[in-house]
């Protein structure tokens, strides 16, 4: 047999939900629509899966296309299939999940394809069921940043504690105290001190760290012991 008669024509469809943080807050990359269904609406970047490709492979073409980066740290999210979900065809989605740094895109490529970072208290309504897609990674960013140093993926290679902290305040959404957060921070072992100094600091110059990335994977639920608040006070906020 060389093909299934009774199989429908359902198209493969592959959205992207990519997380960025300017250092303040942290934002979505959304592209406006200058094409149909739903031109000049905000929408989440995808495409459609190729004949020939695996599905990370997709995700990963179309995540280069949008940023110009490659090795971007993605996972499959989940999968939206309702019935009517795209008013043009019966299209099921897999949804990725990525992260990157954003001082790494590539500004032109962003331009070309009409995105912007758009803050996560100031999204805009967004076409198809891209709003639940968002929901669910915001869940699952709060979730996984609890349990493993995902978060390091949307910093520079180099950072501050309090850089780090800002970044996870961001993500909670709530205030979190600096000598607790530092204390617990180091005490991971998991942060290497580069002996440099951020240049760049309005006060007194902090310590630039790196993660260990060798120990990280010797002790993987290390993030478990630094977060100050429970893991289920993070979850509910």
């Amino acid at each position: 047999m060389t093909s299934y008669p009774n199989a429908s024509g359902i198209i493969l469809a592959l959205d992207c939900i990519i997380f960025g943080f300017d250092g303040k807050d942290i934002k979505l990359l959304l592209i406006k629509r200058n094409f149909e269904p739903e031109m000049g609406k905000w929408s989440l970047m995808g495409g459609f899966l190729e004949p020939q490709e695996n599905l990370e492979d997709g995700a990963s073409r179309i995540l280069h296309d949008l940023t110009g980066l490659k090795n971007i740290y993605a996972e499959q999210l989940g999968v939206y299939g309702n019935v009517g979900r795209d008013p043009v065809a019966r299209t099921v989605s897999v949804v990725f999940f990525a992260l990157i740094n954003i001082d790494d895109q590539d500004k032109d490529a962003v331009r070309n394809h009409n995105a912007s970072w758009i803050a996560l208290d100031k999204l805009p309504s967004l076409i198809f069921d891209h709003n639940d897609m968002v929901g669910q990674a915001i869940e699952h960013l709060r979730y996984k940043a609890a349990m493993h140093p995902i978060g390091f993926e949307l910093l520079a290679e180099q950072f501050t504690i309090p850089q780090l902290q800002k970044l996870y305040e961001a993500i909670y959404n709530t205030p979190i105290d600096r000598r607790n957060f530092s204390r617990k921070l180091l005490s991971t072992g998991l942060l290497i001190d580069t002996g440099l100094k951020n240049s760049h600091s309005a006060t007194k110059k902090a310590t630039l760290y790196k993660l260990d990335t060798v120990r990280y994977k010797k002790k993987f639920n290390s993030f478990w012991n630094f977060m100050p608040e429970s893991r289920e006070s993070l979850m509910s906020n």
